[in-house]
């Protein structure tokens, strides 16, 4: 019997329609396939991709300790982001230039020091310490010449008010469930109404009794937990300072070496006043610090270093530290990044310094001291999976067209 006898009629005439159609027609098919396929998976991304949930009311305000000593009423948080956005709408209805847009409200201090708090009530005492005395010592109404900066004459002044000196510390409790928000006002009014004491911190500083100007330490309360990049973000949205630097609440960066970030950016800055310094820790590299963590933390730690070089920007890129959690802004520069953050998690750093290059932001790594404390929430596997995931998304939203400056 012939084998084709043995293929039933119904197939060949199948066969014989499929060979009938048209080449064309199955190109049009297979683009069409390729088509909807692409557009499934955007719209998968854009429906999955991280958005920062707005502030509520409580959120936009802070207590602090009154002279008295008593916890003051929440009150009101200044917001310069609220007067970028308004500048925003002007631009888009054409009433101011463009370049307009990007302006930001008149600095009311020197230093705004952002700390981002998840249950850190008993770290937090010693890190305060280390800052407030640095900070006070640097930038305080003492009339004494600052040495963390290159142009010492510019903070030299003595002038209660002057917006060239002055400092202030916003931490921000990230739904904390412990007494952070409890330690946080205890420590302010300790260092208000007496001589303080003073908690030692990771750095072991020999430290004298610091009393500071009531309502420098601001407290603001997050209702909900929404990450280290939400509670960062959210306090430099309120930020009053000239500069404006965030440290973990450990006390991990050794706070003194704030005045290397400080004259690095004054160095870097461009004609708009602009830039960044990123503390780093790379030059610890083979030290006791680094080579004293596990062989796993270690081992991700370079697969994230590698994932840096080949999903970021070319400048994000050669920063050889992106992570280390402490950074410093010039004022100019936060309409050009704050507006546009998306991470919320571990990853918030990368996206900071994506947006900096995107919009020429000079940048430059400084070597800070650093040091391993106890404590840590970070959890090496699940968080190093969930960093290398944020990582893919900002590489792809940002190249994708979800995310943009628009």
């Amino acid at each position: 019997m012939d084998s084709s006898d043995s293929v039933n009629e119904t197939v060949w005439t199948a066969l014989d329609t499929i060979t009938s159609i048209p080449i064309w027609v199955w190109i049009a098919a297979a683009v069409l396939g390729a088509s909807g396929t692409i557009i499934l998976l955007y719209t998968s991304l854009y429906l999955l991709a991280p958005t920062p949930r707005a502030p509520r009311t409580s959120e936009k305000q802070y207590i602090t300790v009154q002279p008295n000593g008593k916890p003051s009423q929440p009150q009101p948080l200044p917001c310069w982001y609220d007067n970028y956005v308004a500048l925003q709408q002007m631009a888009k209805r054409g009433q101011i230039p463009p370049e307009e847009a990007y302006q930001v409200t008149d600095a009311e201090v020197f230093m705004s020091l952002v700390v981002p708090a998840y249950n850190e009530q008993d770290r937090l005492p010693g890190m305060l310490e280390e800052a407030v005395e640095y900070l006070e010592e640097q930038y305080g109404h003492h009339g004494t010449r600052s040495k963390s900066s290159t142009n010492g004459n510019l903070q030299a002044s003595g002038r209660q008010g002057d917006p060239r000196r002055g400092w202030e510390i916003i931490i921000v409790s990230d739904g904390s469930r412990d007494k952070t928000v409890d330690i946080a006002l205890n420590f302010a009014r300790t260092h208000y109404v007496r001589p303080a004491p003073t908690p030692k911190g990771p750095w072991d500083r020999p430290s004298t009794p610091t009393t500071i100007t009531p309502g420098a330490i601001r407290i603001v309360q997050l209702e909900q937990n929404r990450g280290k990049g939400g509670a960062v973000t959210h306090g430099m949205r309120h930020a009053r300072g000239q500069y404006v630097v965030f440290a973990d609440a450990d006390g991990a960066s050794q706070f003194s070496d704030l005045g290397k970030l400080v004259t690095g950016s004054e160095k870097a800055k461009d004609k708009l006043g602009r830039a960044v310094a990123v503390g780093s820790r790379a030059h610890m590299v083979g030290t006791d610090a680094v080579v004293k963590r596990s062989a796993l933390r270690n081992l991700l730690m370079r697969a994230f270093h590698l994932g840096i070089w080949l999903l970021t920007t070319p400048r994000t890129a050669q920063i050889r530290d992106t992570q280390c959690g402490f950074k410093l802004f010039t004022r100019p520069a936060l309409p050009y990044i704050i507006p546009y953050m998306h991470s919320e998690g571990w990853i918030f750093d990368v996206e900071m310094l994506m947006l900096a290059e995107s919009a020429d932001i000079p940048m430059v790594e400084v070597p800070v001291g650093w040091k391993e404390v106890m404590g840590s929430k970070l959890n090496v596997i699940k968080d190093s999976i969930g960093m290398a995931i944020g990582l893919g998304l900002l590489r792809v939203c940002w190249g994708l067209g979800i995310y943009s400056r628009d």
